[in-house]
């Protein structure tokens, strides 16, 4: 197969919900139609039943939440599949937002009794600014839910993108008997429980005996009846309104029941898009092109406990990754060579010779790298958008066991580098500081140093505003701003000067009176 049909036969795509919308269990589903697991894990923290394959991380399996962004590849019908399902919890948003800049596309995972949540508004705010392509997938109609109609004004209203429903239910909850492929034309039957795939039921004419003969006479009324109105509310869809983001699909199903997933993964990958040009500070890189780009959007310590292994995640742009060849670290202005570069299924991972654009590879990673890094052929290209957010909250670590001082100085430092939190020095007591987006994220620190380290830790409370990376435009000014506030300043892990303030009054009074100084919120990595 040649080098384009390779890159045209990809689909790299982030499932994004709320937290609890099941988003893991229809990724689980997905990989179950794909042939990569043969066994379902319900996400629930039910000890008889198997844990999700997709949240490998023993925090994970004890909150029935993922905290962390896994990634998968499996191929389906001829085409290669990478999802990469992400946490869905507000305090790992952080996370999330940089996994969507490694998406070509991504589906939005909505429950049917909830409708649209404060989460799901959040992510397809970043999917806007970034124009991604996105489907939604309209969950758990085996349990009582909101009308489908209401559901679709919600979702236009509530995301601000017009919809088109390509499947629809018949009932939900007790009554619900199934969905009809509208894209397709075929009537798919709920069988409650059963593990088999569903096939589909071929009805050319819906006014006839047989639709009756499957869901009862006043459910194939009112499907008819239904099916009359959208096709007179919403136009037939085309494929460019939903690669230019100004249509999102709608599917209806219950992924726990595994019901209305084929019909969703079909239609996906004949309509998602293949790998997209992506934009550089210097250039736009375009899927094609002969020469290997790549960068690093995630990293992850210890993905398996038993080797203390670092993985660096790169979403490779264009050309081919070859194994075993030099490519140039942008940043460091080295050239490296990777002997074992890895695929991934969840938390196995297995070693291969060659990836496309798409693709998602893992790279052995000892300290080099950075998320934001760069790798290509030679060209200093700085891949754009991948976005870090100034702490909102802000507690010292201390060490709560003496003997384990070298472990948990390790362990901040891989966990920081990861993007987990960050990490402060206070260069007036010299005591650290770890700085998150939300609460959740000590206690993941904290539960991650124990059982990946050996280390224990104990947090101090602190209060703080903000914490800004300081540009001085005069050194002068820096060097006195210092000596004035040498108990508000701080180093972080790249040495760069930040400045604690502890109030909005001490902030605004600083930019008062040093004017040849720039307080920045956000720190680019």
């Amino acid at each position: 197969m040649g080098y384009k049909e390779e890159i045209a036969r990809r689909r790299t795509f982030g499932i994004i919900s709320h937290p609890d919308a099941g988003k893991t269990t229809l990724t689980e589903k997905l990989l179950l139609f794909g042939g990569a697991i043969h066994v379902a894990g319900a996400v629930k923290s039910n000890k008889i039943k198997k844990t999700a394959t997709s949240d490998f991380m023993e925090i994970e399996r004890q909150r029935g939440i993922s905290v962390a962004t896994s990634v998968m590849g499996f191929e389906y019908n001829g085409i290669k599949i990478n999802i990469l399902d992400t946490p869905g919890h507000q305090d790992f948003a952080e996370d999330t937002f940089r996994t969507l800049t490694a998406c070509d596309s991504v589906i939005i995972v909505i429950d049917a009794a909830k409708g649209v949540e404060t989460q799901t508004r959040k992510l397809m705010q970043v999917c806007r600014m970034r124009k991604t392509p996105v489907i939604v997938f309209i969950n758990k109609l085996d349990r009582p839910a909101h009308d489908p109609f209401d559901l679709l004004d919600e979702i236009e209203k509530e995301l601000q993108i017009h919809v088109n429903p390509l499947s629809w239910p018949i009932g939900s909850g007790d009554t619900f008997k199934g969905v009809y492929n509208i894209y397709r034309g075929g009537l798919y039957l709920f069988n409650p429980g059963g593990q088999t795939l569903p096939e589909g039921i071929e009805i050319q004419d819906l006014n006839s005996d047989e639709l009756v003969r499957h869901i009862g006479e006043r459910d194939a009324h009112t499907l008819c009846e239904n099916l009359e109105l959208i096709q007179g509310v919403y136009p037939t869809l085309e494929q460019n309104d939903y690669l230019n983001a100004e249509v999102a699909p709608v599917f209806f199903g219950s992924a726990l029941n595994n019901f209305g997933i084929k019909e969703l993964l079909d239609c996906f990958i004949e309509l998602a898009p293949s790998p997209l040009p992506r934009e550089t500070e210097e250039r736009i890189v375009k899927a094609d092109e002969d020469k290997f780009t790549g960068f690093v959007f995630k990293i992850h310590a210890n993905m398996d406990p038993n080797h203390r292994d670092r993985i660096a995640f790169v979403k490779v742009c264009s050309g081919i990754f070859k194994r075993n060849t030099n490519y140039l670290h942008v940043r460091n202005g080295k050239m490296l060579k990777f002997s074992t570069p890895t695929a991934f299924m969840a938390s196995k991972k297995s070693i291969i010779d060659e990836a496309y654009p798409g693709d998602i590879i893992g790279l052995h990673d000892t300290g080099t790298f950075k998320i934001g890094d760069t790798l290509t052929e030679g060209e200093k290209l700085h891949f754009k958008g991948i976005p870090s957010f100034s702490p909102e909250l802000f507690k010292y670590i201390e060490n709560a066991d003496p003997m384990k001082s070298k472990q948990l100085a390790k362990g901040i430092d891989q966990l920081m580098d990861e993007g987990v939190a960050q990490l402060f020095v206070n260069q007036f007591n010299g005591r650290k500081i770890i700085g998150t987006v939300g609460a959740l994220q000590f206690e993941v620190i904290e539960y991650r140093l124990l059982h990946e380290y050996g280390a224990s830790c104990r947090w101090e409370s602190l209060n703080l505003y903000k914490a800004c990376w300081i540009e001085a435009l005069d050194n002068n000014e820096l060097i006195d701003f210092k000596k004035h506030k040498a108990q508000y300043m701080a180093k972080d892990k790249q040495g760069r000067d930040v400045f604690l303030a502890d109030s909005q009054y001490m902030l605004h009074m600083a930019q008062e009176n040093y004017k040849k100084l720039v307080f920045h919120f956000t720190s680019e990595f």
